[in-house]
């Protein structure tokens, strides 16, 4: 399986292989999947920061509401390369194939990897460089990159939890991670079917008919004393 660069776009499509089992629900959480690079390729996060041409495994370590952190491992899983602190991102529409994004770079540099959205999902994982670098690369491509101040190559697992995360202008301005990342579209309000007060007591028709039954005995009473 291998990447396709798109044109102008740094954007990479890829036939993936997932190790789809019979216990695949049981690791779906974690959303594994395995892609080759044809080309070598920078990653944020704690770790080694350019990785070669090859075959390696994503995985998704851990997820909360607003942050996940992802593991690339070597192809046979021994080995952890980087761990990537990253926040969703939601698209339109999904697709069949994985679907990688990378930032554009100068001429004969690696491209930087931006964000992971697996087959048939909408929800992705958009990734968080150190500050000074995600400056860097805002700066190459004019638009704002998700960053973090915390030095992730010093960062345990459990501080990328709580790190702080921003989004960065080529001009060092800090704004929103709404300028980024696509939040999923709000759940629509639900519909609340009101129910009209009772405005009546069906005491007085029940009263209504027991008088009415009482007059109709009398009535027969009457009748039957004429007839004797």
């Amino acid at each position: 399986m291998t990447f396709a660069k798109g044109l102008g776009t740094g954007l990479f499509l890829a036939t993936l292989c997932f190790l789809i089992a019979p216990k695949a629900k049981a690791d779906e959480w974690n959303q594994k999947a395995t892609l080759t690079f044809s080309e070598p390729f920078e990653v944020p996060g704690v770790g080694q920061h350019l990785l070669p041409a090859g075959t390696y495994v994503f995985k998704l370590m851990d997820s909360s509401s607003d942050r996940h952190t992802v593991q690339i491992f070597n192809q046979s899983e021994t080995h952890v390369f980087t761990t990537i602190l990253a926040i969703p991102d939601y698209r339109l529409t999904a697709t069949n194939n994985m679907v990688v994004t990378f930032r554009e770079a100068p001429a004969g540099t690696p491209q930087s990897l931006k964000a992971w959205f697996n087959p048939g999902r909408k929800m992705g994982y958009h990734f968080v460089y150190e500050r000074p670098r995600a400056i860097e690369l805002a700066k190459e491509n004019n638009e704002a990159v998700l960053s973090t101040p915390v030095v992730l190559a010093d960062a345990p697992v459990e501080t990328l939890k709580s790190a702080p995360i921003e989004a960065v202008t080529p001009s060092g301005e800090t704004v929103e991670t709404a300028q980024v990342v696509e939040a999923p579209p709000a759940a629509p309000a639900p519909v609340l079917v009101a129910s009209l007060p009772k405005t009546a007591s069906r005491l007085p028709l029940i009263g209504l008919l027991g008088l009415l039954s009482l007059f109709a005995g009398f009535g027969l009473l009457g009748i039957s004393k004429l007839k004797a």
